[in-house]
């Protein structure tokens, strides 16, 4: 018995026709968006093999991926990321290009999410890596097109920025074990504050501790780095804060009023990047439909060390919002053929229409009525009948 035959699996669905249409318009703007910027696309395989995702900082669980074996007994997995395939890509067959490169993608990722979770298993993703750059200028370019990128397709958005160095070093200095520091970055990640609060408690009060519990309520503007210069004490946090204030001065000449937010508070798996991070936000849609930051320590896998830096957007959540704004897609006039030696003439019309830009559809329906039935139906407005 075939149970499973007219569902799809868990955390997939169907597009129908205005979703597509939602779906094309967003990919549309965030694709020339991309393309002004000098981004050239590339498509990497469906499958890839496990080893790919079994690197150090990879930031992908086993757990996560869905797996199968191919021909020869190897394990590959169903693509759950896209930078990492990109990595593998510029380190073999691009190993000879001249750096900086410059890439974007279109494609689905894929998660083997817990039952009953609410998230999607299969995620439409567009973003862009920026490869063989370090420094300012690459990190404000990335920033400024992942804000291009959702101003083009949403009026209510935000972005918040932080940088990965300042917990990964004031974890380091803490004085705990390994399973502590990691409960610790994991009730960060997931702003489980009140469980941050619970798991410190056990330790001995001091500057660590102190600007790890202080550090995620700060939140907002310029007013931040003033609060968070007067309680971090390690050097390294301290460069990595003022390396984030001269970042978030720059992008405060793109005069957002409050749409780019400082958040010391924002940690993105901190063994996948290596400084700046940032998270996009839609009004409606409680988690982020865009993340990036740089990400310099994936290219060291390859034995390729380089500097990179990129962000992913996720198109389903996007188009939800584009859905209602979209145009119909219900065309404006059916042309219908009286006869059939008519029949080429009506699709010649018709393509004339289209030609001239008119929603024109030729009805391959030969009984009249029926065609002026089906027009109705749809709410076509215009029929137009070709021969006598």
């Amino acid at each position: 018995m075939r149970k499973n035959l007219k569902i799809t699996p868990e955390g997939t669905k169907d597009y129908l026709f205005k979703e597509c249409t939602a779906v094309d318009y967003v990919c549309r703007k965030i694709q020339k968006v991309f393309e002004n910027h000098q981004f050239h696309r590339v498509i990497t395989p469906a499958l890839e093999f496990f080893d790919l995702f079994l690197t150090d900082s990879s930031g992908i669980s086993a757990e996560s991926m869905f797996k199968t074996t191919d021909n020869n007994g190897r394990i590959v997995v169903v693509r759950p990321d896209s930078t990492l395939p990109i990595a593998r890509l510029v380190s073999t067959r691009m190993q000879n290009e001249v750096l900086p490169v410059r890439l974007y993608y279109n494609q689905a990722v894929y998660r083997n999410n817990p039952s009953f979770t609410g998230r999607s298993n299969e995620i439409m993703q567009m973003g862009i890596e920026l490869i063989g750059s370090k420094g300012k200028r690459a990190d404000l370019e990335v920033i400024t097109t992942a804000i291009q990128s959702l101003k083009a397709v949403s009026k209510d958005f935000r972005i918040e920025v932080g940088h990965s160095m300042l917990f990964s070093t004031l974890i380091e200095a803490l004085n705990a074990d390994d399973d502590l520091k990691e409960q610790i970055e994991t009730f960060i990640e997931n702003k489980n504050y009140s469980a941050l609060n619970d798991a410190l408690d056990k330790l001995e009060e001091d500057d660590t501790v102190k600007a790890i519990k202080t550090i995620p309520s700060l939140f907002g503007g310029v007013e931040v780095f003033e609060k968070a210069e007067s309680i971090i004490k390690l050097p390294k946090a301290i460069e990595a804060l003022s390396y984030l204030k001269s970042l978030y001065q720059e992008l405060s000449k793109l005069d957002m009023g409050d749409k780019i937010i400082v958040d010391l508070g924002l940690v993105q798996h901190n063994d996948y990047y290596s400084g700046i991070v940032f998270s996009g936000y839609v009004l409606g849609y409680g988690d982020a439909i865009l993340s990036g930051g740089r990400y310099d320590k994936i290219f060291d896998e390859f034995n390729c060390s380089m500097g990179a830096s990129g962000f992913a957007i996720n198109i389903n959540h996007l188009a939800e919002e584009a859905r209602y704004r979209s145009k119909s897609n219900v065309p404006e006039v059916l042309v219908f053929a009286k006869n059939d030696k008519d029949i080429m003439k009506a699709i010649a019309y018709t393509a004339e229409l289209v030609k001239n830009g008119v929603r024109a559809q030729f009805s391959d329906l030969s009984d009249e009525k029926e065609a002026r039935e089906f027009a109705e139906k749809l709410g076509i407005k215009k029929f137009e009948t070709i021969g006598e």
